[in-house]
């Protein structure tokens, strides 16, 4: 089989642990060849991100276009699209097709809690849950798509259960819901479409360091659906992948605070 192009359309991250860059290291990792269309820039850290500029509309659309008239797309993974505008020609570009299929991680807010979608844009990341293929909210993310506040998001798994399938009613053709904020020994994530319900399990790691693990599970699941398995399958052996990207994370040393996974901790030498 020959190696898929799978495409990030994201934010930058200048520490390397989440966003365009994150997304490059996974795919390569996954065996996938990973191109990029920037939507936004952001001074960032692990420490947090202190800046954020939005690429105009227009250019994120001419780096699509002119991709997509030379490349060959097996999948797509959408992360941070910062402003209304980019989320508009974003959602465009999907309904004409030719991005293949489209895993959307509709980042918000970082985990130190700065605010990277414009609260304008939130109707519209809304409306791209009908046309993309997988949608992967944290619970706080799935509170806002409900029209809930974050402080209402889902603190067990009855809850989640819930709020998957609202968002289904909401028209999303598939959910992965992630509880990794969800307190127990176990992350349990909801895999849900209009056949059932999947709960994955993964022994919890013990590690601060888990910068950029949104963006890396979303961009997991792009890199590994083009093998054809089914999406239960694909979305379990990401999950997989990324516990050990978690267990391996304290072997890097990158900034003082919450640090990235570690997106190459099968392909190094050790010892």
């Amino acid at each position: 089989m020959s190696v898929p192009n799978v495409l990030t359309i994201a934010g930058s991250d200048p520490s390397g642990g989440a966003g365009v860059q994150a997304d490059l290291k996974t795919f390569g990792a996954l065996g996938a060849y990973g191109c990029a269309v920037l939507t936004s820039l952001t001074a960032q850290s692990t420490k947090g991100v202190t800046g954020v500029h939005h690429v105009p509309a227009g250019f994120v659309r001419e780096q699509v276009e002119t991709l997509v008239d030379d490349v060959e797309l097996a999948a797509t993974k959408i992360g941070m699209l910062g402003s209304a505008e980019v989320v508009a020609v974003v959602g465009e570009l999907v309904r004409r097709g030719r991005l293949g299929e489209v895993v959307l991680d509709p980042v918000m807010v970082s985990t130190a809690g700065s605010r990277l979608l414009d609260e304008d844009a939130i109707e519209g990341v809304r409306a791209l849950l009908p046309v993309v293929d997988l949608v992967t909210p944290n619970t706080a993310e799935a509170a806002v798509l409900l029209g809930l506040t974050p402080h209402a998001a889902a603190h067990d798994l009855d809850e989640m259960h819930r709020h998957a399938q609202a968002l289904l009613e909401l028209g999303a053709s598939r959910v992965l819901l992630k509880g990794g904020h969800v307190a127990g020994d176990e992350s349990v994530d909801l895999l849900v479409d209009g056949t059932g319900v999947h709960e994955l399990s993964a022994r919890r790691v013990p590690t601060r360091h888990t910068h950029g693990t949104g963006c890396t599970l979303s961009s997991a699941i792009a890199a590994l659906r083009p093998r054809g398995d089914a999406w239960a399958e694909t979305v379990a052996q990401a999950k997989d992948w990324l516990t050990g990207a978690l267990t391996h994370a304290d072997e890097l040393s990158v900034g003082h605070a919450a640090g990235p996974v570690h997106h190459h901790w099968a392909l190094w030498p050790r010892g």
